[in-house]
């Protein structure tokens, strides 16, 4: 099997599995004080409790926008595996032509994530992920990455607001299926109204404006959208726009990019 490794601002996002599908995923807090051995150390543990033994996975692959933590992620697939992930950078061959000046300062994940749409929905298609950034990612009918928008994230907007305002406090965005009304009858109903209904206009209105640039596909109809992220199920439900919610696709992603690379079945 094949361990996907996704090295987020916020978040490490790991999957267990092979072309069939995903056996297990895990998140990790991002934390570039962690040594190679700590991550080891959480990693074997982790494979442990869901009885997979060190043995299973035969190969690994590794998308990061933290660079202090790319080389020890690399270390500890190194210790735990015998042999080093695939690192995906700039340059790597991920088969899809990018459009982007200079193509070296495209985050990976937003390549990664649109591959995977691509194969799932086809082109033209948008992907949104909901992370500490907010991207907008578009890949044109031609199947070429052309570039998109990034936003800070529902996270950051949320705690912004708590620093500037003097008398209003960090809140809990709570669970996904737990929205807040509208109208909220106290501050804290009201800022999280605020931040998740007000985060959902940005989306549909940043997605209006992608629509009317791009124009219908070749049928007529207008690109499919996916949601993905660690806060897509949070926001995505607010916004009429979005065909399908993936909360891992760049694991999906990372799996095709090493099959491309390495021939995994």
């Amino acid at each position: 099997m094949i361990l996907a490794i996704d090295v987020g601002n916020s978040q490490v996002t790991l999957g267990l599995g092979d072309a069939s599908g995903w056996r297990a995923s895990w998140r990790l807090a991002t934390d570039a004080r962690r040594t190679a051995d700590e991550y080891g150390v959480q990693l074997a543990a982790l494979l442990a409790l869901d009885g997979f033994p060190m043995q299973a996975v035969t190969d690994a692959v590794v998308s990061s926008v933290v660079p202090s933590v790319t080389p020890v992620i690399t270390a500890t697939c190194m210790r735990l595996f015998g042999q080093p992930p695939l690192v995906i950078e700039p340059g790597t061959r991920t088969g899809m032509p990018v459009r982007y000046t200079p193509p070296g300062t495209l985050g990976t994940d937003r390549l990664i994530d649109a591959v995977a749409a691509v194969a799932q929905f086809g082109a033209p298609v948008v992907v949104v992920d909901f992370g500490t950034a907010t991207t907008f990612n578009v890949v044109d009918a031609d199947g070429v990455f052309i570039g998109g928008a990034i936003a800070p994230g529902v996270g950051v907007s949320a705690e912004a607001l708590a620093r500037a305002g003097a008398r209003l406090s960090r809140i809990d965005l709570g669970p996904p299926a737990d929205l807040p009304p509208l109208i909220g009858r106290n501050t804290e109903q009201a800022m999280r109204s605020g931040v998740l209904y007000g985060y959902a206009g940005i989306v549909e209105g940043v997605l209006g404006r992608i629509d009317a640039e791009l124009g219908p596909t070749p049928t007529g109809t207008r690109p499919p959208v996916v949601a993905t992220g660690g806060m897509a199920a949070h926001v995505a439900p607010l916004v009429g726009r979005f065909t399908a919610i993936v909360p891992d696709l760049i694991l999906d992603g990372l799996r095709l990019v090493l099959a491309r690379q390495r021939g995994v079945p």
